[in-house]
């Protein structure tokens, strides 16, 4: 279902029919945010079966209505950190199969000054040692946001941790890489590159505009 990039050693594409078919209609412009928002959903749920796939499991004892039986329940908590305002609705994605995630949230608006990210909204569970973490926002662009998204979570205690993207550009990529080159980036697309206003090209839009309909 997805394979490495091969430009790209740290980022996982989802080739998968389904999740394709999908992007090709939150790409198409006549989209409206009703059913982008839906479609959003759906592709985050189906990345989440695979990005989960390694997750540590242990062995547990079941009493079914005829018999006693063994069971695999997950081994550890894992937290879905989505970036407002436009991860939201891949997080509600991932809950959807995953609901006994914990959920944590992360506000970060560029500063028009200093055109840093900075950090409005931080409310995270506090053991975030204890399972994996997975940061979720549909675009990767200039990776500005991202990086100071990953620096949070790992100085909140975050050790397990990957991000869940719909498109990425390979300049966002780069400098990911460079920041954090450990961290495994899933996405269902690996854009041409940024534009002069940083929009992903050929990329969707606004993923936030386009969700809620602010365009």
């Amino acid at each position: 279902m997805g394979h490495p990039h091969p430009q790209f050693a740290n980022v996982i594409v989802f080739d998968h029919p389904l999740i394709q078919h999908k992007l090709s209609h939150l790409r198409d412009r006549s989209t409206s945010h009703r059913p982008f928002r839906a479609i959003l959903y759906q592709i985050a749920g189906l990345m989440v079966y695979e990005v989960t796939r390694t997750l540590p499991t242990r062995a547990v004892e079941i009493d079914t209505p005829l018999e006693r039986t063994a069971g695999r329940r997950l081994a550890s908590a894992v937290t879905v950190v989505p970036v407002l305002r436009s991860g939201l609705g891949m997080a509600e994605g991932v809950l959807e199969m995953m609901p006994e995630a914990r959920v944590g949230h992360l506000g970060l608006v560029r500063d028009e000054r200093t055109l840093k990210p900075h950090v409005y909204l931080k409310r995270l569970p506090r053991d975030l040692a204890a399972g994996p973490v997975l940061l979720v926002d549909p675009m990767l662009a200039t990776g500005g946001s991202a990086i100071e998204a990953v620096k949070i979570l790992r100085d909140a205690g975050a050790t397990d941790l990957a991000m869940i993207c719909l498109v990425a550009a390979p300049e966002g990529i780069r400098r990911m890489a460079q920041a954090h080159p450990d961290l495994t980036i899933y996405t269902a697309a690996v854009d041409r590159e940024l534009d002069g206003h940083g929009f992903i090209r050929p990329g969707l839009g606004d993923a936030g505009d386009r969700m809620y309909g602010t365009e």
